[in-house]
């Protein structure tokens, strides 16, 4: 079965407490407060719309928030507030020059190999406007090397048993893992992920190639300096005029 569908939303919902979403929701705000651009800005891989729906609601973005996302029970139970378009995050069908801004959380654009993330970027510089803002959340590649191999398993709160084994290849920069959900009637979802964690210098590089202009780099929800211990790493970038 496919990993982000049915599994990564049943396994996933239960540890986005109502802080962790307040405290992601209030940094993406403060990230696009003075963003002088008009028109939409699209939360990529939006999910079941935890940041879209309040960011849509109230502060710099109202008004102006739309969703993409690929998984159709997720844009089935998603939160109202917001407009939403099932589409893959590889070819955006958004017209050129159309959006402001564009954000991702959870490293949700590096799920594709190292070329498809080169063209994907490209995409949301296409739609971008002159000016227009990108904000990427990730985790540092320092601390999974530091830890390249994870495992656990837990009960969720529903009663489910969910078990997960990763190891992360330093050397190609890919965390693989395995995640099992076996729900409380017995159903078991299970399914395999890969995700890309680039070095911040080849992140950066990357966006650049792809016609981005680094901003800030950011350790953390409090705006801290990164470091390989960091649980975040969120980078701000603007499409380079010209």
């Amino acid at each position: 079965m496919s990993f982000f569908g049915e599994l990564y939303l049943r396994s996933t919902l239960p540890f986005l407490s109502e802080e962790t979403t307040a405290k992601e929701v209030a940094y993406l705000a403060r990230s696009f407060e003075e963003l002088r651009v008009p028109g939409p800005v699209v939360d990529l891989g939006c999910g079941h719309g935890r940041h879209a729906a309040r960011l849509n609601a109230r502060g710099p973005l109202a008004g102006r928030v739309v969703g993409l996302e690929l998984d159709p029970l997720s844009l089935q139970e998603r939160l109202p507030g917001f407009a939403a378009v099932r589409a893959d995050l590889r070819s955006l069908p958004f017209r050129t020059g159309s959006l402001a801004g564009a954000y991702a959380w959870y490293s949700s654009l590096f799920i594709f190999s190292d070329e498809e993330h080169v063209a994907l970027l490209r995409e949301v510089a296409r739609c971008l406007k002159p000016g227009g803002r990108m904000v990427l959340h990730t985790v540092p590649y320092e601390r999974l090397a530091s830890q390249p191999e994870a495992s656990f398993s837990t009960r969720l709160p529903d009663g489910s048993l969910l078990e997960e084994k990763s190891r992360f290849d330093a050397v190609r920069g890919r965390d693989e893992a395995t995640r099992k959900l076996t729900r409380p009637d017995g159903r078991v979802l299970s399914g395999h992920y890969a995700i890309r964690y680039y070095p911040l210098a080849d992140l950066t590089q990357l966006l650049e190639f792809t016609g981005f202009s680094l901003r800030w780099v950011h350790g953390g929800l409090e705006q801290e300096k990164p470091s390989g211990t960091s649980t975040d790493l969120v980078v701000g970038a603007e499409l380079r005029h010209g």
